[in-house]
């Protein structure tokens, strides 16, 4: 195995926080010594079908565990996501329904793959213990927390000095996370830096199930596009995997310029010293086509780097647009929705009103203007269409 210099380097690459990580040298000497694996364990939650760039933080990291040759257990929360993780939220999540969850979750080995080695990989569902749990076993499980532990929990702590609801359903949550850990034996969690509460949960229930506890590694929450917000789909500030190249690239150049290093050290393996080096504007078009090939090819990458340069440099169309049919009597609303120019109508009405919509160069802020003509359907600076009567 690679000796423990070596492995503590890779793993701490980019991480915030490790607890603790004299214990964790101890697994890892160990295992060295024994040659067995750790078993590394992360959750994720399938509440919406498309990973994005935020999630791939965690996602990287895991693949540094399985190059230094440790075993990862990806755990899909397909019981869990039915309740939805509190951790971060200012209210109770929507909950999914079974078929929702089991539809997202199905979306995520083929993603994943792009990242992980999936030969390796061991897949895990934890309705597997979770839906056939005695209901007396389930109360036996809150007997490892008091209420007092989940107010102490600063997002739970907020929200019941507001007076705001928080449903005891939410505070099973880390009590069932915490009890995956019990059952796959982790050595080690991983998780982002809202989830500590949760990580240490885990901690302690090994403990009281008389296990060796596992070390909690928190990774650094990913900013989305806007700088300000951590990456989500439901703050339309986030970098799809499954987006195309062209996509990718043109909103990776968006980002700001202190936002670059950070996406360098959590989503690449490129030397630090080597992009402070570079002019700014050079370095952002290094990032994304170094983001681009991990998730596409290197020929993708080189194509959507020229066709950003021809559209945004020289003011030009894109070569490929996407083309959109229609009667000549829809609406400016109807038509950004049935092409996939938006996800929905208050996305919709939102890019209109800032007047994000243009239409033959000319702005468009009425959702009941009739495209009643061909021509070209810009959306922000990189969405375009080709509206054809």
């Amino acid at each position: 195995m690679i000796e423990l210099s070596k492995q503590l380097e890779v793993i701490k690459r980019g991480a915030v926080e490790i607890i603790s990580e004299e214990e964790l040298k101890k697994k890892l000497e160990e295992s060295i010594k024994l040659k067995i694996p750790l078993k590394i364990k992360a959750g994720f939650d399938p509440t919406a079908p498309d990973l994005h760039l935020g999630h791939t933080v965690l996602l990287r990291k895991l693949r540094q565990f399985q190059d230094l040759g440790h075993e990862v257990y990806f755990l899909i929360g397909d019981f869990t996501g039915q309740i939805g993780d509190p951790s971060g939220r200012s209210e109770t999540r929507k909950q999914l329904t079974k078929e929702e969850v089991a539809k997202n979750a199905a979306t995520y080995k083929k993603q994943v793959s792009k990242i992980l080695d999936i030969d390796k990989l061991k897949i895990v569902f934890n309705s597997k213990w979770f839906e056939h749990m005695p209901i007396v076993e389930m109360l036996r499980l809150t007997t490892h927390a008091s209420v007092s532990q989940m107010l102490a929990r600063d997002d739970f702590k907020k929200r019941y000095t507001k007076g705001e609801n928080i449903s005891i359903l939410e505070f099973l949550y880390p009590l069932m996370q915490g009890y995956d850990s019990v059952v796959l034996e982790a050595d080690v969690e991983l998780g982002g830096t809202d989830q500590v509460f949760n990580l240490l949960f885990g901690r302690e229930l090994q403990k009281d199930f008389n296990q060796s506890q596992q070390v909690v590694l928190t990774m650094p929450l990913l900013e989305g596009t806007d700088g300000v917000q951590k990456m989500s789909k439901s703050y339309g500030n986030y970098i799809g995997i499954n987006e195309s190249a062209g996509e990718m690239f043109g909103k990776i150049m968006s980002i700001s310029d202190e936002l670059m290093i950070k996406y360098y050290e959590l989503l690449t393996d490129c030397d630090l010293n080597d992009v402070r080096a570079m002019h700014p504007k050079e370095a952002k078009v290094k990032l994304a086509t170094e983001i681009i090939e991990q998730y596409h090819s290197k020929v993708e990458a080189e194509k959507a780097q020229g066709e950003f340069e021809r559209v945004f440099s020289k003011k030009e169309l894109p070569q490929d647009m996407p083309e959109f049919k229609t009667d000549g009597i829809k609406t400016i609303l109807a038509v950004l929705q049935e092409s996939g120019l938006v996800q929905s109508g208050n996305e919709a009405r939102r890019l209109l009103k800032q007047g994000a919509v243009i239409f033959n160069e000319d702005k468009i802020e009425k959702d009941s203007f009739v495209l009643d003509k061909a021509g070209v359907l810009k959306v922000g600076s990189r969405r375009f269409l080709k509206v054809i009567i």
